[in-house]
This record gives structure tokens, C-alpha cells and sequence, in this order.
């Protein structure tokens, strides 16, 4: 925002226009009240109703789309743009192409890890949905010490840990799944998958799971993202030592899915409470598609 009023692209009065699962445009709602502009953001039909709320609190007007593909004329994407497009003295952040997105990570999120740690950082973990956040922190702890492994977390249903390791992807691949701000049915320029040495995929389940575990073993009360970088670490965890310092950062509170993973009936809804879902791969299409068809079934 700041580059953007530097840039004469926001002046006074202007708006604020993004594409967004709820994270980001909080803070894009936070930033337009303090710096008085408006604010308009789109989102998907999947996300929790309780980021919603907390985004019109800030004053932001949310236009809620289907979740759809990127290119879609009717996906959040595409009715952000248009909005923007159609919105004089506004500005579409359009994080997923934007190279700001790193450059903040990279001179905030970066400097954060490596002093704290105090240079000890051995891995850094982080969940995947724009990718600038764990490309810019990335880069910035690679320019320290370049033996820092990286670690990115998608969900299946998503292409980036395909794209990651083939550079190319499948688009039969791409399939719905529950989890929010983790994973993407396209390429975001602002990944540099260059700075990401692997990328571990994990499932809906096992991320709400160990959200919860971390609130009631820890007293940290995480979100769904969150959530999936644990269990990232979980499956890691054989390769690291005693001696390693590893960072996960955990992107998203647990206050904005209480009617979700908080929730023991929705829990419950989408079989997540049932021993037989221990081993979702075997038929993974057909599980996110019956979950799925329940989540709908749950909110009407």
C-alpha cells in the first residue's frame, strides 16, 4: 500500500480492491480504515463466514463468488480486476502477481526469523497460497545461510508440489478440498519456486486435527493453515536432529474458523471425527468430493 501511494497509483479517498481467503483482506481492511480509504474485497464461497464478519467490521464490502478457477469471468479473481478496472482512483493488489508481496516478507517476515533465532535457523516451514510469504522469508534467510532447508505445505487438490518438482502440472489434478489459504489451482508469480527446496502435501483432516491439538496441548489457538504446516512438520520430522532450529510459522488465528475446525458438529459433518478417514489417499477424489457435497449440505 505504502509503494502504491509512493507511486501516485492510491490517492486520498481512493479504494482498495482484492481477491482474497480472508487473511490477507483483513489486513488490506485494517490498512484502509487507519489510512482512510475504501475497501472492496472478493472471496470464495469456501471460506469461514466468521472472516467475513471480521473483514465488514473493519468497513470493507465483501462480494462473496463461487470458488472457481483463476480465469473463471465469475471467480473472486476475475470480480476483483473487474471491479477495480470499473472503480476510478482505486487499486487492485492483486497478491498473487504481486512482486510487493515478497519484498515485504523479505524485509520484514526474513529479518524477524533470523534475528530471533539468532542465525540458528536450520528450516524454515510455511504453507503455500500466494507464496510470498515463504519466498520472501525464504530468500532473505537463504542470503544468510544458504544450508537453511525450506519447507512449503499444499493441499491435495492443489498443483504447486506438482509444479514444484515437474514444472509442468496436471489439470485433471485439481480437485476441491476444505482447507483455506493453503494450496492453488494456478500458478502465482509471486512464488519463486527456485528459494522452496520441498514441498509437502497434507490432508484437510489432519490439519484441522492438529490445529485443535495445538489450542488444547499448547494454549495457542491456530487457524486451518496453521494447522496444515504442523502437519508438515509431522511428516518431516524423522529427517530432523536435535541440534536443528526450526521455524513454522503459523499463518492465521483460530478465531476465524470457529464455525469450522472449532466447530465439533462441522467436525463431525465432514467425517472428520471417523476412524476410517486414517487413510484418505486411497481414494481421495471421490472423499473430498463426498465431503464437499456435505459442507454444502451443512451451510444450506
Amino acid at each position: 500500500i505504502e509503494k502504491a501511494e509512493n507511486e501516485g497509483l492510491l490517492k486520498p479517498g481512493g479504494t482498495i480492491v482484492e481477491a482474497t481467503s480472508g487473511n490477507t483482506g483483513f489486513s488490506m481492511a485494517m490498512v484502509a480504515a487507519v489510512k482512510g480509504y475504501n475497501c472492496i474485497l472478493c472471496v470464495p464461497n469456501k471460506i469461514s463466514k466468521e472472516k467475513i464478519q471480521l473483514m465488514e467490521a473493519m468497513g470493507a464490502k465483501v462480494k462473496v463468488t463461487l470458488s472457481l478457477p483463476y480465469d473463471d469471468p465469475e471467480s473472486h479473481y476475475s470480480q476483483a480486476a473487474s471491479i477495480a478496472a470499473a472503480t476510478p482512483n482505486s487499486i487492485y493488489i492483486n497478491q498473487y502477481f504481486n512482486a510487493n508481496n515478497t519484498e515485504a516478507h523479505y524485509h520484514t517476515t526474513g529479518k524477524e526469523v533470523w534475528k530471533q533465532t539468532e542465525g540458528k535457523v536450520t528450516h524454515l516451514i510455511a504453507s503455500m497460497g500466494t507464496g510470498g510469504t515463504i519466498t520472501g522469508t525464504a530468500k532473505y534467510l537463504k542470503e544468510q545461510n544458504p544450508q537453511v532447508k525450506v519447507i512449503g505445505v499444499d493441499a491435495y487438490g492443489s498443483i504447486l508440489q506438482q509444479y514444484h518438482e515437474t514444472g509442468t502440472y496436471n489439470q485433471e489434478d485439481i480437485h476441491p478440498y476444505l482447507l483455506e489459504a493453503v494450496g492453488k489451482n494456478f500458478i502465482p508469480s509471486a512464488t519463486d519456486f527456485k528459494m522452496i527446496d520441498e514441498i509437502v502435501k497434507v490432508t484437510d483432516r489432519e490439519s484441522a486435527l492438529l490445529a485443535r491439538r495445538l489450542a488444547k496441548k499448547e494454549g495457542i489457538l491456530a487457524g486451518y493453515s496453521s494447522g496444515a504446516a504442523l502437519a508438515a512438520l509431522k511428516k518431516i520430522k524423522s529427517s530432523i536432529s536435535e541440534d536443528d532450529v526450526v521455524v513454522v510459522l503459523l499463518a492465521d488465528h483460530g478465531s476465524r474458523y470457529m464455525s469450522k475446525i472449532y466447530n465439533n458438529a462441522w467436525m463431525q459433518h465432514v467425517g472428520f471425527f471417523h476412524t476410517s478417514f486414517r487413510n484418505l489417499n486411497r481414494s481421495r477424489v471421490i472423499y473430498l468430493k463426498e465431503q464437499w457435497r456435505k459442507v454444502i449440505d451443512f451451510y444450506s
